[in-house]
């Protein structure tokens, strides 16, 4: 995966932005504010940052030696895949997707609603999001 399509990615989700608080070389990409993905785009090798459940977060991490413990972040709840080719792209974007899907999950009811309807709106009208 390169960093392109690594941005396209976490930007593909409705209401996901890219933000640079850190300085302009870390992506941080959020929904509704919320941060759900960070990445350094020009790093070698590609790395990003992702919020994850605890549980599952430990598996990931004893499954693969490309996840481990978020860098410089809640290692509890934050896991670092380095991206070296030893996880499919589609790995990685299932994992990029259960982030966003858990930020999501913790929005407050009407902030996850009008989420739901730009998708609605984007896949029967075409419109852009």
């Amino acid at each position: 995966m390169k960093p392109a399509e690594l941005r396209d990615r976490c930007l593909s989700f409705p209401g996901a932005e890219e933000t640079f608080p850190f300085g302009p070389e870390n992506s941080v990409f959020k929904v509704a504010g919320k941060v759900f993905a960070l990445s350094r785009l020009d790093a070698t090798p590609l790395r990003i940052s992702l919020k994850c459940e605890p549980a599952l977060a430990e598996q990931l991490r004893e499954a693969h030696a490309a996840v481990i413990p978020g860098y410089h972040l809640n290692k509890r709840h934050w896991n670092t895949v380095i991206i070296d080719g030893s996880l499919t792209p589609e790995a990685i974007g299932d994992m990029i997707e259960d982030s966003y899907d858990l930020v999501v999950s913790k929005l407050p009811r009407a902030r996850r609603l009008a989420l739901r309807d730009r998708v609605v709106r984007r896949g029967h009208a075409g419109a852009p999001p």
